[in-house]
C-alpha cells in the first residue's frame, strides 16, 4: 500500500468521524512513530511530516557522521563514505537527513498501521461523544426511533445512539420505528469497554420542566420558577410554582388562555394530568395546596418525626380527592411537601366515637403510645386504616395490628346491636311473677276458661298458680321466660290485668279457710 493511499484512507476515515485536522495530525505522527519504535527501537531521529490538506506525508530520518571504523549505532550514526553518497560535501559531525519509503516497512507493518489508526479514531470518537452529551445533561433532544426492544427503546441523535431504559418510559407510550422522539439527556455514562452511553428519559420531572420552559415564555425568562415537580409519569403530576413578580400570576402563566399552554404540556406527555399550584414557603399553607382537589380543614406538623408528619383533616365528603385514585394524590402532596401526611376523616359533633386510652386494658402502653404518634387518638381513626397501612405508619408487627383492628371492630359492633336489641320489660311488671311462680312450674292455660275463672278457683288452685297460668298465652314456656316475654303477650293475655283480676282473690280464700 502506497504512502499516499494510506493517508488517502486515513483522512477519509477522519472525515467520516468528524475528526478535526489537529487531530488528524496528531494520531498520524502516533501511528508513524510506533512503526517506527517497533522497526528501529527508537524514534528520536526520526521527523514526521504530515499535510492533512493533500496527505502527504514524509518520514525523515536523521543521522550523525561519524567515521567509517567508528560506527556504533546504526539508527543514529551513518559512516562518512554512506554520507558522500548522499553529497560529496559532507563531513565528520555533520547530519544527515534522508527520506524513508514507507513502503519499506512491510505490508503487515501497514496494515497494522491503518488499524492503529481506527481505533485512535474510535477511541477519540467516543470522547467527543462523551463530553459533548455530558453538556447536553438536563437537555431535551429530538432523535428518531430506530429500534424498539422489550428493556429499552434506541434512538439516534446526530449519528449517536441514545437509550431509553424502560424504567425511563411513559408506559401510556407506544414506540414504531421510524418515529420521532423528544426526551431529555438524563446520564452519561461509560461501558465496560469503555464505550460512552447516554441515557435519556421522558419520565424524568426534569423533562417536564423542560417542556414548560418551551411553552411558558415566563419561566424560560425566569419571571415564574419551577420551585418542584414530582410525578409519576403517565399518571399524575404535581408542580409547585412561584413568581418573581408580584404582578404576574405564577399558575395562570403556566395554564395559558383556557388552558392551552399546559395542553401541550400533557399531549407531550400522554395525558397525564397536571396539577399547577403556587409555592409557599410555609409548610401548613403548602401542605393545603399540594392536597387539591380537597379542602383541608385543619393541619397539624410534628416536626420532631424522622420523616416529619402531617395531620391533615377533611371533610368525609372530600377524603376520596385527597387520598386520589390508588393513593396517589396524597403520594405525590407527601412527596413535594416533605411531609408524611395522614389524611383523616372530619368527625362531626354528633357521631360518637372512644378515646383510644379507653383501649388501655386492652392493648399495652407500647401500642397505644405508637397509635397515638402517628395521630390516631380516637378509635374510629384507626379502624379507618387496613392492616398494611396500619402496619407500615405505625411499625406495628402484623398480629398486633389485626389484634387492634379487630378489637375495636368488635367493640363497635357491641355498641351498635345493644342499640339494636329490644328493651326487656320494665321491672315492676316482671318481679311480682318471679318471686311467686318458681321457674320450673309448667301449666298452661285452659282455653275455655277466662282467667277470672281460673283465679276464683280457690280450692284447686292457688293464687301463685293462678298468676302463672294467666301469664304464659299458648305457649307452654317456663314462667322466667314469659317474665322476659311480659310486653309481647299483652295482646291476648297481658300480666298486669291477670294480676288486677287475681287481687280480690285473697278475701274469697280467707272466707272459705275461715268457714
Amino acid at each position: 500500500m502506497q504512502s499516499t493511499t494510506l493517508i488517502s484512507s486515513f483522512a477519509e476515515i477522519a472525515r467520516e468521524k468528524d475528526i478535526d485536522r489537529d487531530s488528524l495530525t496528531l494520531i498520524v505522527e502516533d501511528v508513524f512513530r510506533a512503526m517506527i519504535r517497533k522497526r528501529y527501537g527508537a524514534d528520536d531521529n526520526f521527523d514526521i511530516i504530515f499535510n492533512p490538506d493533500n496527505g502527504d506525508i514524509q518520514i525523515i530520518h536523521v543521522q550523525d557522521i561519524v567515521e567509517n571504523w567508528d560506527l556504533k549505532d546504526p539508527v543514529t550514526e551513518i559512516e562518512l563514505d554512506a554520507a558522500k553518497e548522499v553529497d560529496e560535501d559532507f563531513e565528520v559531525g555533520e547530519e544527515v537527513a534522508s527520506e524513508i519509503n514507507i513502503g519499506g516497512f512491510g505490508r503487515r507493518a501497514v496494515m497494522a498501521a491503518r488499524q492503529a489508526f481506527s481505533q485512535r479514531i474510535r477511541d477519540i470518537e467516543k470522547e467527543k461523544i462523551y463530553q459533548d452529551y455530558s453538556d447536553l445533561i438536563g437537555e431535551v433532544v429530538v432523535g428518531e426511533i430506530y429500534q424498539t426492544r422489550r428493556r429499552e427503546v434506541l434512538v439516534i441523535h446526530n449519528k449517536v445512539e441514545l437509550v431509553l431504559p424502560r424504567s425511563e418510559q411513559i408506559f401510556k407510550d407506544r414506540y414504531r420505528k421510524g418515529d420521532m422522539l423528544r426526551a431529555v439527556v438524563q446520564e452519561v455514562k461509560r461501558d465496560i469497554g469503555n464505550n460512552p452511553q447516554v441515557i435519556i428519559s421522558r419520565a424524568d420531572p426534569v423533562f417536564m420542566e423542560r417542556l414548560f420552559e418551551l411553552e411558558v415564555p415566563e419561566i424560560y425568562e425566569g419571571i415564574v420558577e419551577i420551585r418542584r415537580i414530582v410525578r409519576e409519569p403517565g399518571e399524575r403530576a404535581k408542580v409547585a410554582v412561584l413568581s418573581n413578580d408580584e404582578r404576574i400570576d405564577p399558575v395562570g402563566a403556566c395554564v395559558g388562555v383556557k388552558g392551552v399552554r399546559i395542553h401541550a404540556v400533557v399531549r407531550e406527555l400522554g395525558n397525564e394530568n397536571i396539577d399547577v399550584l403556587e409555592y409557599s414557603s410555609d409548610p401548613y399553607r403548602l401542605i393545603e395546596r399540594a392536597l387539591s382537589p380537597a379542602n383541608p380543614v385543619s393541619v397539624t406538623i410534628n416536626d420532631e418525626l424522622d420523616p416529619p408528619r402531617a395531620k391533615v383533616v377533611v371533610k368525609a365528603e372530600e377524603v376520596s380527592q385527597a387520598i386520589g385514585r390508588g393513593g396517589i394524590n396524597i403520594r405525590l402532596a407527601s412527596r413535594l411537601t416533605g411531609y408524611e401526611i395522614d389524611v383523616y376523616r372530619e368527625i362531626a359533633e354528633d357521631e360518637e366515637d372512644v378515646e383510644i386510652d379507653e383501649f388501655a386494658d386492652a392493648f399495652s402502653p407500647d401500642t397505644l403510645e405508637k397509635l397515638r404518634n402517628i395521630g390516631c387518638d380516637t378509635a374510629k381513626q384507626v379502624v379507618e386504616l387496613s392492616v398494611d397501612e396500619l402496619m407500615r405508619r405505625s411499625g406495628l408487627e402484623q398480629e398486633t395490628a389485626q389484634h387492634v383492628l379487630e378489637t375495636i371492630r368488635l367493640e363497635f359492633e357491641d355498641e351498635d346491636e345493644a342499640a339494636l336489641a329490644p328493651r326487656p320489660a320494665p321491672a315492676t311488671d316482671a318481679a311480682p311473677v318471679s318471686e311467686e311462680v318458681p321457674a320450673q312450674e309448667e301449666a298452661p292455660v285452659s282455653e275455655e276458661a277466662p282467667v277470672a275463672e281460673t283465679a276464683s278457683v280457690s280450692e284447686e288452685a292457688p293464687v301463685a298458680e293462678a298468676a302463672s297460668e294467666a301469664e304464659p298465652a299458648q305457649e307452654e314456656a317456663p314462667v322466667a321466660e314469659a317474665a322476659s316475654e311480659a310486653e309481647p303477650a299483652q295482646e291476648e293475655v297481658p300480666v298486669a290485668e291477670a294480676t288486677s283480676e287475681a287481687e280480690p282473690v285473697p278475701e274469697t280464700e280467707k272466707e272459705v279457710e275461715g268457714a
